[in-house]
């Protein structure tokens, strides 16, 4: 991996040279894993302790607390995939694809973590672990195609193809994100419409509201927290990768 970069300074580009950014890794990484531990402990006490129980699914519901925010997570590792890929085939920015391929394992994680709680909430609710909905559906689709692309980037041996090449399937993929977003409302499915993100504002309590915001950027600082370290390790893989191609081509002494 070179260390010198000939672009623009400012912004993203200023944490280009890998160096820095590692250097600026080791200064934000204890603050984003206090920040996160402490906003794990707010929500999960308001989620137990401050919501209240649903007139209906009863403590059931408390499982929203964790299967909504793993499902926006997943959404926004493949986005977060999506705006690398775009910044490696349009702007060649040198972390990009470091940026894709460290989001892939953790985005795959969060799409497996919201399909079993989604399964275990939908047990007692619909009387069923599984139904071929459009939501569910095209969310098992996301977690194949997670699979498909840490396969793709195993597969392929040099780093700058298996990059350009996961980089493509990455933002041919990207179609699948606004069909899980809008599946409820194209088609007919178990799952409700949305009720946070909304033009009108959310509809649901602030008693259940609060606690599920707050959860949500405890699971997005979990998400950049793990996705600086994988990001920090495939830095420094790629350059023992490098040391040991140079040791090998220089033959023994």
């Amino acid at each position: 991996m070179s260390e010198t970069v000939s672009s623009p300074s400012g912004g993203i580009w200023a944490l280009a040279n890998p160096t820095r950014f590692l250097g600026f890794i080791s200064k934000l990484l204890p603050w984003m894993i206090g920040a996160t531990v402490l906003l794990f402990v707010v929500g999960l006490y308001m989620s137990f302790f401050y919501a209240p129980a649903d007139y209906q699914q009863g403590n059931t519901v408390r499982i929203m607390y964790i299967h909504v925010p793993a499902a926006w997570l997943a959404m926004f590792g493949y986005t977060m995939m999506s705006i690398s890929s775009v910044g490696l085939l349009v702007w060649k920015h040198p972390l990009a694809d470091v940026s894709a391929k460290s989001a892939a394992p953790i985005g795959a994680a969060f799409t497996f973590l919201a399909l079993i709680t989604g399964s275990i909430w939908g047990k007692p609710m619909w009387g069923t672990w599984w139904e071929w909905d459009a939501r569910l559906t095209s969310v098992l689709i996301l977690f194949i195609m997670y699979l498909g692309l840490i396969a793709l980037w195993r597969s392929i041996e040099d780093p700058i193809r298996a990059g350009k090449a996961a980089a493509i399937l990455v933002l041919v993929g990207f179609i699948n994100i606004p069909i899980i977003k809008f599946s409820v409302e194209w088609w007919n499915t178990l799952h409700q419409p949305a009720s946070v993100m909304r033009m009108d504002g959310p509809t649901i309590h602030p008693s259940i509201l609060i606690p599920l915001l707050v959860m949500a950027v405890a699971f997005t600082f979990l998400f950049v927290t793990l996705h600086l370290m994988a990001m920090r390790n495939e830095i420094l893989r790629r350059r023992i990768r490098t040391l040991r191609m140079i040791e090998a081509s220089s033959g023994p002494h």
